[in-house]
């Protein structure tokens, strides 16, 4: 029989009260990097949904952060790249810092659909999780057979690390409460650090529940190293296997 690793009981951990959420209480974080095409639409498309948008321009040599900036976003840029962790990371400490309850996650190259804003909305208000995950996972028809297959897979072997049921672990569209947000100020720097979010959430005792969301793909170029990204999963793994 295999020998499941298992992550924390969530169900003896004591919950938080989570306020629920109204929009002068949320803003938004988009990573980005090379992405001058794409942004100025996703910010005035989330400037609809939210009045608070920062960019956190990591490090690109193109137009990204005047695009974001003439579209309405508060923006900030690292002088060079430091990877999506860390700008994700940056995003947080500037919402976290300025009071604000919930802070949404969603990613620069149009795959996540500002509009769903909504469904993650009316999902905190009926339900006490502290992270508001997407899911892709309902309606995979448009997903690349490869990525559908690698997301299940590891999927699958960090919902046993984090010990609660998570389908789509691989999706960066997020809703974040502000209690969890100091435990997530450390830690990877590139795409790893949306796994050990996840991880670091759900080993603090905070329930994670899921959205589900459109799946978008259009001429975006994926940022992931596979090899370099691939390798750094599973030693992140490794690590908390270990813990």
């Amino acid at each position: 029989m295999e020998d499941r690793q298992r992550g924390p009981d969530i169900s003896s951990v004591p919950s938080w009260t989570v306020h629920k959420a109204d929009r002068a209480t949320i803003a938004a974080v988009i990573p980005a990097y090379h992405e001058e095409k794409h942004i100025g639409d996703v910010v005035r498309r989330t400037r609809q949904q939210l009045d608070h948008v920062l960019v956190v321009d990591d490090g690109s040599n193109d137009r990204t952060a005047a695009h974001a900036r003439e579209a309405g976003a508060e923006v900030i840029v690292h002088p060079q790249n430091r990877g999506k962790g860390e700008a994700i990371r940056t995003g947080l400490r500037h919402w976290l810092d300025r009071q604000f309850t919930w802070v949404f996650i969603l990613d620069a190259d149009g795959q996540h659909r500002p509009e769903e804003i909504d469904d993650f909305i009316r999902a905190s208000m009926s339900d006490d999780a502290s992270l508001l995950l997407g899911n892709r996972m309902k309606n995979v028809s448009s997903m690349p057979l490869l990525r559908r297959m690698v997301n299940r897979y590891m999927s699958n072997k960090i919902s046993r690390v984090c010990g609660q049921e998570i389908p789509d672990t691989q999706c960066g569209y997020r809703m974040l409460h502000r209690h969890l947000i100091p435990e997530l100020l450390s830690g990877a720097n590139r795409f790893d650090y949306e796994t050990e979010m996840l991880i670091v959430a759900s080993r603090k005792g905070f329930r994670i529940e899921s959205v589900p969301i459109s799946t978008v793909y259009s001429d975006e170029v994926s940022s992931i190293h596979p090899v370099r990204d691939t390798l750094g999963f599973f030693k992140l793994m490794r690590r908390y296997r270990k813990m």
